[in-house]
């Protein structure tokens, strides 16, 4: 604890005034880091050095790489931009899709989330944060879904979640294994299909009625 009663554990401060101004130009400065070196070249000191704060600051607060990009991750989900409600499951898939769409074609984010990604397979820090931004983010949309099943465009017992999921996977699938960020057609296939899938009942616990039942 800090003498003003704030957790110090790496990846959990969430300060105010002089601290917050603090907080935001180191969290800005890593993820220029990963976006230019990757995770294996997120360099506290170097941190603390763009950022024009104190190394000591930088290693009390956040420790290590893991919990800078813990952090960051948390402070992203904040961020991000609130769901798209349209009326129709169509437009809200479509609205999610793009938002992804936007995100790994972005300069600077989808290297972030490269690099991200790419920690996240062997450090556990990291992959417990990418988890629990995803939560966020994937918690943020779900109720589309479930207004869909409400106005009756989705069967009952839809998995809100993995509809939301399903959409962004495609995406970051293209991103992965070709390096190549997802383009608009791509983001509208991703979109439709989830909505295909899901009015036919994939997304179900009794999963899709057979052909001709």
């Amino acid at each position: 604890m800090t003498s003003d009663g704030e957790s110090t554990e790496p990846g959990t401060l969430r300060p105010g005034g002089r601290t917050a101004r603090v907080r935001a130009a180191v969290l800005d400065a890593a993820g220029d880091l990963l976006a230019e070196g990757g995770f294996d070249r997120l360099d506290l000191a170097e941190v603390a050095r763009r950022a024009e704060v104190g190394k000591t600051t930088v290693y009390r607060r956040w420790g290590t790489p893991s919990g800078l990009v813990a952090d960051l991750l948390g402070d992203m989900a904040e961020q991000s931009a609130p769901r798209t409600e349209t009326g129709s499951l169509d437009g809200d898939l479509l609205a999610n899709a793009d938002l992804v769409r936007r995100t790994l074609a972005d300069p600077r984010q989808g290297p972030l989330f490269r690099a991200v990604i790419a920690a996240a397979g062997t450090d556990p820090r990291a992959a417990e944060a990418l988890h629990r931004f995803y939560t966020v983010r994937v918690a943020e949309w779900a109720p589309c879904v479930r207004q869909a099943v409400a106005r009756g465009e989705l069967p009952p017992g839809t998995d809100a979640e993995e509809v939301v999921r399903s959409v962004s996977a495609p995406l970051y699938y293209r991103l992965l294994t070709t390096g190549t960020p997802p383009d608009a057609a791509a983001a509208e296939r991703a979109a439709r299909a989830a909505a295909a899938a899901a009015r036919a009942g994939v997304f179900t616990a009794a999963g899709p009625e057979p052909a001709g039942g």
